[in-house]
């Protein structure tokens, strides 16, 4: 039997972007240094490696962002207890943006998605630091 998908991305990214802020790259740019805010990476390590990565960023793999996030894992990360404002971004926006509603619904605040992601971070001017390859 075929499936019947009920729910596609395009609904969940309109749903997603209604109920979480955002920032665009410009913003995130004025905001990149800052003691208070924390830029969280999920992209692949493969894209990293590719693409390189922004300066001070934290890297945490979209497959165990929730099990990093919570208190009560035995994967958790400190940094996700601080009490910063956390701005999620991957390639595009799209996983990210995704991942922004979990973190939100999660209890995790203040959290934002960077619109455009680190494409977008790029293209205004970002700085970009390249990460080195594994050996």
């Amino acid at each position: 039997m075929a499936q019947n998908i009920t729910l596609g991305i395009k609904d969940m990214m309109a749903n997603a972007d209604k109920a979480v802020d955002s920032v665009t790259a410009e913003e995130a740019i004025a905001l990149h240094g800052r003691n208070d805010v924390v830029i969280i990476d999920i992209r692949d390590p493969r894209e990293l490696e590719r693409e390189g990565r922004i300066p001070g960023s934290f890297h945490a793999p979209r497959g165990m962002l929730e099990f990093w996030v919570d208190p009560a894992s035995p994967y958790h990360k400190p940094i996700f207890a601080e009490d910063k404002t956390f701005i999620i971004h991957c390639a595009s926006g799209w996983r990210s943006l995704l991942a922004t509603e979990v973190l939100q619904r999660m209890g995790l605040k203040p959290v934002k998605n960077l619109k455009g992601g680190f494409g977008a971070w790029k293209q205004a001017g970002g700085p970009v630091e390249a990460k080195e390859p594994h050996k």
